[in-house]
């Protein structure tokens, strides 16, 4: 029997006193068809994406307090502004 990989994503780090802060927005949608390159853990209630269309990327955050879920997102950017934001979320230098 095949065993299935483990899906379980890595978990935002807890911001640090100076942390930068994200101008998250509401979700616009911009482009038919998004990838989504990275995720976060499903387990916390706030699920985090890095995301690529047209040539642009941005971090989606969902959150799932509440009765319905709530989406909103980075700045779309280069994919190298992406990714770097991206990782100050995992590290808590940003939030």
């Amino acid at each position: 029997m095949t065993e299935l990989p483990d899906f379980h994503g890595p978990h935002i780090g807890s911001p640090l006193p100076d942390a930068e802060a994200v101008d998250w927005s509401e979700q616009v949608p911009r482009f038919t068809r998004v990838r989504v390159l990275r995720h976060t853990c499903e387990c916390k209630p706030y699920v985090y994406e890095l995301c690529a269309a047209g040539g642009l990327a941005w971090v989606r955050r969902t959150s799932r307090l509440g009765s319905a879920p709530s989406v909103t997102e980075s700045d779309p950017a280069s994919f190298s502004r992406a990714e770097a934001l991206w990782e100050k979320l995992l590290n808590g230098a940003a939030a």
